[in-house]
């Protein structure tokens, strides 16, 4: 287990690669709001105040009139006009993390409407059975299907969404409608998104984002836990390559946690240290049957979920608990069949 003092370098190789104008880049260059979000969640469990304060100005001002960002921005000039409807839900999930780690009621107010924006660009792309597409594109149509990790980690930013409305007097029943009827389609209707199963992340998501809990994903989670766990190295990102992923890892750690399973959670967190960098900084992947790390490269992203991963086992910061508290307040009925929602496929 890393200490405080190694989580704080870990932020600190983040901060390091935070651009002038306040973005906080994948590998490649480019950002996109979702691992920009991560990266200053990161930061803000570690106190990196200043950085934090400029990333949230950067979401500010490349947020667009309909809510959502581009889905990548290099050099303050949007590379894909096309808006994700996860990027825009996740900063719901960051402000309210950052509320509840720092107490700044002023950044909260400051930023609301921006969260109001977003969450109001991401319900408008929910379907009449409950899935949310995953994307709006430059011409401004819809697109003709969902995807599950992406809904998952939508759910979450609605349920804090929710949380801050009502934190600042401002209910939002819609979000809350939306959040319930996106949970019961994740839980009871897998078969509406298209399929990712390759990646562990369609595996793992729903509970992450809080839409399955108890019997239900303790069962999920097991069903292909001999597909993508790999001991002593984490978790692999494909289940058809000999590739394990710290973000990954770390983010089953959080969905592990969430479930009040901490031993294989701290096993799991301690099996992906082999990733970690003398800087702090973290590679993104080790490819095991080559043993290189593959691609070559360390990301910010995986230096953020390894941060976050720490934070949420050893409860360093007030916003510990955000994976392991927003959760959905109905239970899926046993039958998906009786549900009456309209079949995802024939």
């Amino acid at each position: 287990m890393i200490g405080r003092e190694e989580v704080v370098r870990t932020a600190l190789s983040i901060a390091a690669i935070q651009q002038d104008d306040g973005g906080v880049p994948w590998p490649e260059g480019h950002v996109d709001a979702w691992n920009h979000i991560e990266c200053l969640m990161a930061m803000t469990v570690a106190g990196l105040a200043e950085p934090v304060r400029r990333g949230y100005a950067w979401l500010a001002r490349h947020q667009r009139e309909d809510g959502s960002w581009p889905m990548k921005v290099a050099g303050g000039v949007a590379l894909e006009r096309g808006g994700e409807s996860n990027h825009a839900a996740y900063v719901a999930a960051g402000l309210w993390h950052h509320h509840l780690v720092t107490g700044d009621q002023d950044t909260t107010e400051r930023h609301w409407p921006m969260v109001k924006a977003a969450l109001d660009y991401v319900v408008g792309l929910q379907t009449g059975r409950g899935e949310i597409v995953w994307e709006r594109d430059a011409r401004g149509r819809p697109a003709a299907y969902a995807l599950l990790t992406g809904c998952s980690s939508i759910h979450q930013g609605l349920r804090c969404g929710v949380l801050l409305a009502e934190h600042l007097g401002d209910p939002q029943p819609h979000w809350e409608l939306a959040a319930d009827r996106l949970a019961h389609v994740l839980a009871a209707h897998p078969d509406a998104f298209a399929d990712k199963s390759r990646f562990s992340m369609d595996w793992y998501y729903p509970v992450l984002g809080g839409a399955v809990r108890g019997a239900q994903a303790v069962e999920l989670l097991e069903r292909e836990w001999a597909t993508f766990v790999v001991p002593g190295l984490g978790i692999r990102c494909v289940s058809d390559q000999p590739w394990v992923t710290g973000a990954e890892t770390c983010e089953l750690v959080l969905a592990l946690d969430a479930l009040g399973d901490r031993e294989r959670a701290a096993r799991l967190f301690a099996d992906v240290q082999h990733l970690r960098h003398e800087d702090g900084s973290y590679w993104t992947g080790w490819q095991f049957a080559n043993r290189r790390h593959f691609p070559h490269e360390r990301s910010g992203y995986t230096a953020a979920a390894v941060v976050l991963a720490a934070d949420a086992l050893q409860g360093l910061s007030g916003g510990s608990g955000l994976f392991r508290d927003v959760s959905a307040v109905s239970v899926p009925p046993s039958d998906p069949g009786l549900c009456g929602c309209t079949p995802a496929r024939a």
